[in-house]
Order: C-alpha cells, then sequence, then structure tokens
C-alpha cells in the first residue's frame, strides 16, 4: 500500500519488492530526475536503492533482526478524513525484539461526538492543553523516519495518517508497511482477530485499555512478537515478511468461539 499519487504502477512497485525494476522502466513513470525522486521518496520513508542494475526497495535485503518498526495506533472524532481529525496518536519503534523509543500525545480538538467519547474515554477537555493537529504530526513524522509501519487494521491507521499530513502541507506516507491483523491470521490460531480478542485469547496486555492508542500499540507490540515467534515460514527479509502476510495460508478458525463456551460452562456449573 503506497500512496494514491506514488508515480509507479503496481507491476513495478511488486518487482521493486521482488526481481527489481530496470532503470528505463522506473525513469518512464516518473517527471522529475531520478535522484531527486529517490531524495523526495527517501524523505516520506521510501528508501529505494541499486543492485547490479536493477532498483530494490531496501527492505528486500533488510534482515528482520536488523529492520525498525514502529508499531502505531491513532483514535480518531470520526472516520471522514474532510471532517474529522486524529485525537491521539502512540507509536514504539522496535529493533532487536526491543522497544527503543515511544510516542504519545493527545490533540487538540474542538468537537468529540458522544459515540467516540463512550469508545475512548477521550474528551474535548483532555485535549484542550494538547499540541494541535500540526505540531503532532509533525513531531510523528521525525519520529517515524524510514521505520516499517506496523497497524492493526493498517490500511485505516496508515491512509489516514498519509491523508493528516497532506492536510497540513506534508508529502504523504510511504513507509512500506506490515498489517498485524493479516500476519495473525496466518501465524496464530483464533476463533475472530480483532485486537481485543487476540489479547484476551493470549494475554497479551494485561494493563490493556482498548481504544487508547498507548495501550493499542503495546497489545499490538505483544502480539507481533507472537506471531514471529509462530511462525513456521523461512523469512530472510522484511520483503519476505511482508509477502507473507498477504498471501500466506490463514490458519483454519475453530467452529465456535471458546470463551462462549466457558461462559456456559460455568453457567451450568
Amino acid at each position: 500500500m503506497l500512496a494514491n499519487n506514488f508515480p509507479l504502477d503496481e507491476k513495478s512497485i511488486s518487482r521493486l519488492s521482488t526481481r527489481g525494476l530496470p532503470l528505463e522502466i522506473l525513469k518512464a513513470q516518473i517527471d522529475d530526475s531520478l535522484d531527486y525522486s529517490l531524495e523526495l521518496w527517501r524523505a516520506q520513508g521510501l528508501d529505494i536503492v541499486k543492485s547490479k542494475g536493477y532498483f530494490y526497495f531496501n527492505t528486500k535485503f533488510l534482515p528482520l533482526e536488523k529492520a525498525e518498526f514502529c508499531i502505531v495506533d491513532i483514535e480518531t472524532n470520526g472516520s471522514k478524513i474532510e471532517e474529522h481529525q486524529i485525537i491521539e496518536i502512540a507509536g514504539v519503534k522496535i529493533k532487536y525484539g526491543k522497544i527503543t523509543e515511544r510516542f504519545e500525545s493527545l490533540v487538540k480538538c474542538s468537537e468529540i461526538n458522544e459515540h467516540i467519547i463512550k469508545i475512548t474515554g477521550i474528551t474535548v477537555d483532555d485535549t484542550k492543553d494538547a499540541p494541535n493537529l500540526k505540531q503532532v504530526l509533525y513531531d510523528f513524522k521525525l519520529f517515524l523516519g524510514d521505520a516499517i509501519f506496523i497497524a492493526h487494521d493498517v490500511k485505516f491507521d496508515y491512509r489516514f495518517i498519509s491523508l493528516s499530513f497532506e492536510k497540513i502541507g506534508l508529502e504523504p506516507l510511504l513507509n512500506r508497511n506490515l498489517c498485524s491483523l493479516a500476519l495473525a491470521e496466518r501465524s496464530l490460531v483464533s476463533y475472530r482477530y480483532g485486537l481485543s480478542y487476540l489479547e484476551k485469547t493470549f494475554n497479551l496486555n494485561p494493563n490493556a485499555t482498548h481504544h487508547r492508542a498507548m495501550s493499542d500499540v503495546l497489545t499490538t507490540y505483544a502480539l507481533f512478537k507472537l506471531s514471529l515467534e509462530s511462525m513456521d515460514e523461512n523469512i530472510n527479509n522484511v520483503e519476505d515478511l511482508i509477502k507473507f502476510s498477504k498471501i500466506a495460508k490463514r490458519k483454519k478458525r475453530p467452529k465456535f468461539d471458546p470463551f462462549l463456551k466457558e461462559e456456559t460452562e460455568e453457567k451450568t456449573e
């Protein structure tokens, strides 16, 4: 998943992550000079490198143990970027399986409806002393850098943050990204794969407060580690992991919800 205004077609993007893209095909799809485009994409979190005459995502050559991942979660006051905004954002940087840095902030907001307040517990009053969206996103962009972006159901968080960047005058996100939900579906057996259900199933975060950004980030971090430990595939680099999360066979789900069975047994005892 790359920004809609990224100039390369899907076939070329696929080749950047696999067998490489020839110079002539790359240059045919960009309007600016190659050097300028590569620098611009790098500033947007996407590093493309040349090897043996072909161009690749640098993550094609990046072993998992040396990769820097950034697990991200946002809370918003609605799902429409035209009308709504981020009200809380959190992230942790992961390298060698350990948390190396943290980022967390509320965002000043003038309107949060009752439904969102009920879900998140965040009120307008809670955000009154928080920095505004522009400041938070500038700081977050510096924090994220070119790390691999991970979120649970990554499309929403990645797209909303990217469009929010554009809203404040920044270039959209281009970081390589990975969906922890899709990875869990292919590495762990569960009746459901929502984050709160997975937390309950695998006891990922005993102090979880669902729908608060840092709490969900820490739950996703534990899930990501468990998924990696549970995989039986030979994963050599970041692109192998991204490919696995998209095309590997999903685990067979149980026919019945084990928690409903437990509740039924408790009632009959």
